[in-house]
């Protein structure tokens, strides 16, 4: 058996507490990752161009308020 399927045993034991604790857990863990991988990206300059793209909008007047 895999780490994973130990792991799938593991959660579908959890009680409805458990299960809600691990949730909110696994949804705090997973913004943390994604909030990372988005500096690691600006940082390396991958956003750079994106950036440009929507400065080079506004600038033409091709923008509009929220």
């Amino acid at each position: 058996m895999t780490r994973v399927e130990k792991i799938e045993v593991e959660i579908e034991q959890f009680s409805d507490e458990e299960l809600a604790r691990f949730r909110a857990w696994y949804e705090a863990f997973e913004a943390r990752r994604f909030d990372q991988a988005i500096e690691d990206d600006a940082r390396a300059g991958k956003l750079d161009g994106l950036a440009e793209a929507a400065l080079a909008e506004f600038t033409a007047g091709r923008t509009r308020s929220l």
